[in-house]
């Protein structure tokens, strides 16, 4: 019986590597609201057991709503779950693959644009093309490689020297597309745009950029599964992948990440242990000296996220100058579109989460300025987010932007 045991597992773990594609017809997303330990309890073994479920939050605390995927074979369960521990639940999404057919049509050969989601090679050829059209402005290095030995590619933007660095990691979390769309609209503008608040920000800093830090997760997200986080190291048969915005050291462990491989939330066998996670601290550490903001951009909440997330985190020393940062870029996002934003501390807005990259960087090395975005929307479509909400979002994120950087040279944080 073990023997047959061992079989059925390998053969699943085969089809994992074969990359058959998992889809989620008929899937559903439920918004559930976490109110006592009892709920938080239940739904973490859950977690830690998912068999079929999937936690697009991790359950932390009390008095928070995370996002519960339940197959098709599990809805008599859930509705049994959620009569017993008294769940206040919410359907979001009423057929998941629906979604995901939505997103990704079949695609006919264009020019690299906006209206789609890109795949890692044609972002890589993006950025290639942009070095050849400005080559005094735009370099591209590669970093290290990643463990499936996909580069990482670093970006610099600079139109002149002295100029004080601000430096955006994107996509750390393999299925949050939009955000190495956003970025690179981002710097499509910053080449571009004529508008004189987009020159000043673009000509008076220098970006440093890493579109895709997980490079081996997203290619994974466009072949085999959309929902997939983390990165593609096998830390065992069955279990693949470390969630690298867990894995950064400074309080790692230290609440909100997981110590089971098989969670979204596996900070790893120690901090800093995965190669994509070293490249970029190597990357950082290479230019931290002239770097005065470390931003991390994610999906999804809308929320502008500062250090610290960790268990017990006392407020950063210029938390109120950040939080000025905040509010004036969330009011700056809010005016185009309407789209609302909130902003604080992970820990107070959002949820106990250690290992963050922005942590590391404000906290242990010093830079001034650390902050988190996580882009559209509340949960309607969630990782999810069509294709046509790209440029908006982008849009909104840059005015957001100017904003937070001009508020940060009147606090005196971006100083050549």
């Amino acid at each position: 019986m073990i023997a047959k045991a061992v079989v059925l597992l390998l053969c699943c773990a085969a089809g994992l590597l074969r990359g058959e594609p998992v889809r989620y017809d008929n899937y559903r997303v439920y918004e559930v609201a976490i109110a006592d330990q009892t709920q938080l309890e239940a739904l973490q073994h859950l977690e830690s057991f998912p068999d079929g479920y999937l936690f697009w939050e991790s359950p932390v605390q009390t008095n928070m709503k995370i996002n519960l995927v339940v197959p098709p074979h599990k809805y008599a369960e859930f509705d049994e779950l959620a009569i017993q521990l008294a769940l206040t639940n919410r359907l979001r999404v009423p057929n998941l693959q629906q979604l995901i057919d939505a997103e990704s049509p079949k695609r006919l050969r264009r020019a690299f644009g906006w209206e789609e989601y890109q795949t890692l090679e044609e972002i890589y050829a993006w950025i290639d093309e942009k070095v050849a059209e400005f080559p005094s402005i735009v370099s591209v290095e590669t970093i290290g490689q990643s463990y499936e030995d996909r580069d990482m590619k670093a970006v610099k933007i600079s139109y002149k020297e002295g100029n004080p660095g601000i430096f955006i990691e994107s996509n750390i979390h393999a299925r949050e597309w939009i955000t190495s769309a956003t970025v690179t609209w981002l710097m499509n503008e910053f080449l571009t745009s004529t508008a004189p608040e987009v020159r000043e920000l673009a000509e008076n800093y220098d970006w440093y950029i890493l579109p895709v830090a997980n490079p081996d997760g997203l290619n994974y997200t466009k072949t085999t599964n959309r929902l997939w986080r983390k990165n593609r190291y096998p830390h065992n048969v069955l279990c693949y992948g470390v969630d690298m915005n867990r894995n950064f050291p400074g309080h790692w462990m230290e609440g909100g990440a997981s110590a089971v491989p098989c969670t979204d939330t596996y900070a790893g066998p120690g901090a800093g242990s995965e190669i994509e996670t070293q490249n970029i601290m190597n990357y950082f550490v290479s230019v931290k000296d002239k770097v005065s903001a470390y931003l991390s951009f994610h999906s999804y909440g809308q929320y502008i996220l500062f250090p610290y997330g960790h268990r017990d985190a006392e407020y950063s020393e210029n938390y109120y100058d950040m939080m000025e940062m905040g509010e004036a870029a969330a009011v700056a996002i809010s005016q185009r579109f309407g789209t609302l934003y909130e902003f604080g501390t992970t820990a107070d807005v959002l949820y106990i989460a250690s290992g963050s990259s922005p942590d590391w960087a404000h906290g242990t090395h010093g830079t001034p300025v650390a902050a988190t975005f996580e882009f559209r929307d509340n949960g309607e479509h969630g990782f999810i987010l069509p294709p046509d909400q790209i440029i908006p979002n982008a849009m909104e994120v840059l005015d957001g932007l100017v904003a937070f950087v001009r508020k940060g040279k009147e606090l005196g944080h971006f100083n050549a």
